[in-house]
């Protein structure tokens, strides 16, 4: 736990975006410059992530907790869409304050704006959490809209010596950056990525060895891997692809998630 009186903080400055926002009838059907500037105390010292990017509260909370709020409502006052970004921030459990200031740069000759200070849990997370869904691949697959995590279903090495779970992951990351190149879809090997993506409502491929490689229960297949993530992002539904006879896998006790066999020729 960080010393709350000298926390440790990331921060976002002079992130300039363009918005529609304003009260008054001069400023409807026109865009004007905002400006952000966001500092968040963080609950947990840097120095205690070990150099692990899904240790830490990932810079991309802040540019997306922006663009979420923007992309949300058309904003009468800078003073709410300044809640808000604070309140999409606070939900991320690494965050413990939030110092948020927006400012009009197109309203005169200097900045006119607004800035707040929030404290985690005075606050309510007003964001909808992205449904994500989960599709194991097979060759002529079709995908889905929104937000999708994409296992390959490439088959795996073949290998019964001490490292034969390493190489069978390692080999799915192969097949990842394959089908990446292939669909022009982007791939993640963090959990930060898969977020991003997943918030963003947009399809990603997972690479599996930097999230799997420590989690012997992921074992080392697409299937029993699909099963494994979706608990982890809290999945509701996942299609294995693959042809007529593919069977589809047992899932797991207490996993809330539904299965469906996604026919491929």
């Amino acid at each position: 736990m960080a010393d709350m009186e000298h926390p440790d903080r990331i921060f976002l400055r002079d992130h300039v975006l363009s918005a529609e926002i304003g009260a008054f009838q001069s400023e409807r059907g026109l865009d004007q410059r905002l400006r952000f500037n966001l500092t968040v105390d963080l609950r947990e010292t840097v120095a205690g992530s070990g150099d692990h990017v899904d240790a830490v509260l990932s810079y991309d909370v802040l540019t997306q907790a922006v663009d979420t709020a923007l992309a949300d409502q058309r904003y009468n006052l800078v003073e709410t869409l300044a809640e808000r970004i604070a309140a999409e921030v606070l939900a991320h459990p690494r965050a413990a304050r939030i110092t948020v200031s927006v400012e009009k740069l197109d309203r005169g000759p200097g900045a006119l704006g607004v800035s707040i200070i929030r404290h985690r849990g005075r606050v309510p997370a007003t964001g909808v959490a992205a449904q994500v869904a989960i599709l194991v691949h097979a060759p002529g697959a079709p995908l889905a809209p929104g937000a999708v995590v994409i296992v390959p279903g490439a088959k795996t090495m073949t290998d019964d010596g001490p490292h034969a779970r390493r190489l069978a992951l390692l080999s799915l990351d192969q097949a990842a950056w394959r089908l990446g190149g292939d669909l022009g879809i982007e791939v993640a090997e963090t959990r930060t990525e898969l977020d991003a993506a997943i918030q963003l409502r947009q399809p990603v491929i997972w690479a599996p060895t930097r999230l799997a490689a420590d989690a012997p229960d992921a074992g080392d297949g697409p299937d029993s891997l699909a099963l494994w993530l979706a608990g982890r992002l809290g999945a509701h539904h996942i299609d294995f692809a693959g042809p007529a006879d593919r069977p589809l896998p047992v899932v797991p006790d207490g996993l809330a998630v539904s299965v469906a066999h996604l026919r491929t020729a």
